[in-house]
């Protein structure tokens, strides 16, 4: 089942929150804008006078009042998220593999000072990664297939999220920093 994109009032992504949380930013009133159409309507009870059933609308994207925006730290870096963010490619052969199939791999390698941070690192196939060793990719003669970067809160929300929305994309994509370089 999907999640919701959760904004603060003035658009900026924040964070996946379950249906059940997003159901109550709606009742405590607390939701200034929605994007998209519903993709869950939750009932409530019977009114007891005119038989009628309450229900919600839950939408892919809500602003929610009350929860400004904080300065966006950089997110930690994962396995996953790498290997997503670089599409399952290994950088150097340029071939899809599995999670499995795929190692991280500094390119300034940290025996040199090379740090594990997100434009220092790059998804590796096992092969890859073993040829190249210790070394950086000129002294391997392997060449890079795409730069490295650090994700946005746009970018990292796409790489965290499990079942995204097609207006829950078109709204991250419109952050992405790689369309608009």
């Amino acid at each position: 089942m999907a999640d919701v994109l959760r904004l603060d009032s003035a658009g900026n992504p924040l964070h996946w929150i379950g249906q059940e949380e997003a159901a109550g930013y709606y009742a405590k009133g607390m939701v200034v804008w929605t994007l998209g159409e519903p993709f869950r309507i939750l009932h409530g009870g019977r009114n007891r006078f005119t038989g009628l059933q309450s229900h919600m609308d839950i939408h892919p994207v809500i602003s929610v009042r009350g929860t400004p925006w904080t300065r966006w730290r950089v997110p930690a870096l994962t396995n996953a998220a790498l290997f997503r963010r670089d599409g399952h490619l290994c950088m150097y052969c340029g071939r899809p593999f599995k999670d499995r199939d795929l190692t991280r791999d500094h390119i300034i390698p940290t025996s040199k000072g090379g740090k594990d941070i997100w434009t220092n690192v790059v998804a590796a196939c096992k092969r890859c990664n073993s040829h190249k060793g210790a070394m950086t990719p000129e002294q391997s003669g392997m060449k890079l297939i795409a730069v490295p970067y650090t994700p946005n809160q746009y970018e990292f929300l796409y790489l965290t999220g499990r079942r995204i929305l097609a207006d829950q994309m078109e709204f991250l994509r419109a952050g992405f920093h790689h369309l608009h370089a």
